[in-house]
């Protein structure tokens, strides 16, 4: 199985140095070793694999660096100190926008419970979550609705795109979509799964431009190197790690998963066609957050696939609707009626995910994992995968040789 990622593996280098480097006090070792090893790099042409094997090694000792020299250990930052400024000021005029919205919610005649959900999974506020609620979110796997991520991100890039898909000029399109995605990335506080998201997506639509391949492991491992190359203590952060583990797991099966069932039975029923691409994907997230879930959380829920299914449709709709509330707040009449209909769907999906948490085994806890233990799960998962490559290939070479 070919990943056709060259930035993967620098990806891959450039953690396992902050890695190594948070655990370092000094630098003089480090630059000892760079310095030689870069010189030996670059007059090693002749040898590409000794030159590549270098550039890792260097990359390895980059990332050291990072985590060593950073002359603000506490938040992990080492960005110029006028641009980190204006970034934050940016950061706290959007956060005072999100409050007023927050108040414009708080007037919706809707229960605490839908509310805190819908502020949750449109603004990015948790504070009105409740306790109940996100333990049930979270006990049938589908918290991740809660957190604003890729989900959230490439709905509002469908709404912008759809707003603006009249205009002529492809550069302009492209240029408000971005800056639309990273302000809605400022409203809700720069998260690192919404910032990896802005960052995916403002590469799909530099490289849309030019009509390459736009989401794939390569943008993915770019999108990692900018964020930790920023900011290497994101490397620690939980939501960074389940993000990109869920993107990396979808990205690298979905497409072999897709491939079990035929492409001309999915052309001929789309019902089957949407019901398959939500399957895969929720197995395809699963197999990659589940490992690092019950690392952290200690938990496995045993009904995510069911969960998925119907949350995620649910999620949209309400997203939607959130949207079309604050648009329509100038008609008081026709926001009343959007707003009823929100607060009913947020309700149906609460009580639907109740009944899910509470069928037997519905979430298996207490699990105790090591490091050990995850990294051995995630190199079974790996080789489980290599082997399913191998199957869907073969399988493939076969039909071929019959027609």
């Amino acid at each position: 199985m070919k990943l056709n990622a060259p930035l993967f593996p620098i990806a891959l280098c450039l953690m396992a140095g902050i890695g190594i480097g948070k655990n370092l006090e000094s630098l003089t070792i480090v630059f000892a070793i760079l310095l030689p090893l870069f010189l030996v790099t670059a007059l090693a042409r002749k040898w590409p694999k000794v030159q590549t094997a270098g550039i890792l090694v260097c990359v390895v000792l980059f990332g050291m660096i990072l985590s060593i020299g950073n002359p603000n250990r506490n938040d992990g930052r080492w960005i110029p100190k006028p641009i980190y400024q204006r970034v934050h000021n940016a950061k706290v005029h959007a956060l005072e926008v999100r409050e007023k919205l927050l108040k414009e919610q708080a007037f919706w005649n809707v229960d605490e419970e839908a509310r805190g959900v819908i502020a949750a999974m449109t603004l990015g506020d948790k504070s009105q979550l409740d306790k109940d609620v996100k333990a049930t979110y979270r006990k049938v796997g589908v918290a991740h609705v809660l957190a604003l991520s890729g989900l959230h991100m490439m709905m509002i890039y469908v709404v912008v795109t759809m707003v603006i898909g009249w205009w002529r000029y492809r550069l302009l399109k492209q240029v408000v979509t971005v800056l639309s995605m990273w302000a809605f990335a400022f409203l809700v506080g720069l998260s690192p799964s919404v910032v990896r998201s802005a960052v995916m997506i403002s590469i799909y639509a530099l490289l849309s431009l030019g009509y390459r391949e736009k989401m794939s492991v390569n943008t993915l491992a770019f999108t990692a190197i900018v964020m930790l190359v920023v900011n290497p203590k994101s490397l620690y952060d939980v939501g960074f790690q389940l993000s990109f583990m869920a993107v990396l797991s979808i990205l690298i099966l979905n497409p072999l998963f897709a491939k079990v069932i035929p492409l001309h039975v999915l052309q001929e029923h789309r019902w089957l066609n949407a019901w398959w691409g939500l399957t895969t994907v929720s197995i395809s997230a699963q197999l990659g957050v589940a490992p690092l879930v019950a690392y952290y959380f200690g938990t496995f829920s045993t009904y995510f696939l069911l969960g998925n299914y119907l949350v995620v449709p649910l999620a949209t709709v309400v997203l939607y609707l959130t949207l079309a509330c604050f648009v329509t707040c100038w008609w008081s009449w026709l926001q009343l009626w959007l707003v009823a209909i929100l607060g009913w769907v947020v309700g149906m999906m609460n009580r639907l995910l109740e009944m899910i948490g509470s069928l037997p085994m519905s979430c298996v806890e207490g699990i105790n994992l090591s490091t050990l233990q995850l990294y051995l799960i995630y190199i079974l998962i790996s080789s489980l995968v290599v082997l399913l490559s191998l199957w869907v290939n073969t399988k493939n070479v076969k039909q071929l040789s019959k027609v």
